[in-house]
């Protein structure tokens, strides 16, 4: 049976390593990034940051792109792995678009300090609007508890993609 996942969490979370691992580990899946829906804006993109309407307009249009193409392989029997940074209230309207079920919704929860030890050894850099304790805060504080949570700071990828598939029942919404 084919089914959604939503993995997010704050950038530097591991959201990315770990839908790769996850859509490896299933059977028939696919790994839909969202940040590809961003980049694909070849003009007039706007980035995502704080106060600026039209980049979180643009930013909400991604999350309904995912979604819909979610769907569309689920519907085609593909399990999809989405993955983005969807944290505070919109998580709760990105899982009401996705309309298959069973989704499930996965949030990676590090520490702050984990996420500053793997923001400091990536190639990209995603902080600069934001902190890491400004998205921190509102994954912690804004985000509704859905899903299954992890604090994934001390876990390896295989580690954390054996924690979802095992808490499944969890995860799902």
């Amino acid at each position: 049976m084919s089914s959604v996942y939503l993995i997010t969490g704050v950038m530097a979370a591991g959201k990315s390593t770990v839908a790769q691992a996850l859509a490896e580990r299933l059977p028939t899946a696919a790994h839909v990034r969202g940040d590809a829906f961003r980049k694909a804006i070849v003009s007039g993109r706007a980035e995502p940051v704080p106060g600026d309407v039209e980049g979180e307009a643009q930013r909400l249009l991604r999350y309904r792109i995912a979604a819909g193409v979610a769907d569309q392989y689920a519907a085609a029997g593909i399990t999809a792995v989405v993955q983005d940074v969807i944290i505070g209230p919109e998580l709760a309207d990105v899982v009401e678009v996705v309309r298959t079920r069973p989704l499930y919704v996965v949030v990676l929860a590090p520490h702050p300090e984990a996420v500053a030890e793997r923001e400091e050894a990536r190639v990209k850099t995603g902080y600069g609007a934001w902190t890491i304790a400004d998205l921190d805060g509102a994954l912690r504080h804004e985000t509704p508890r859905i899903g299954l949570w992890l604090d994934t700071s001390r876990m390896t990828p295989a580690e954390t993609v054996d924690a979802i598939l095992a808490g499944r029942a969890e995860a799902e919404v």
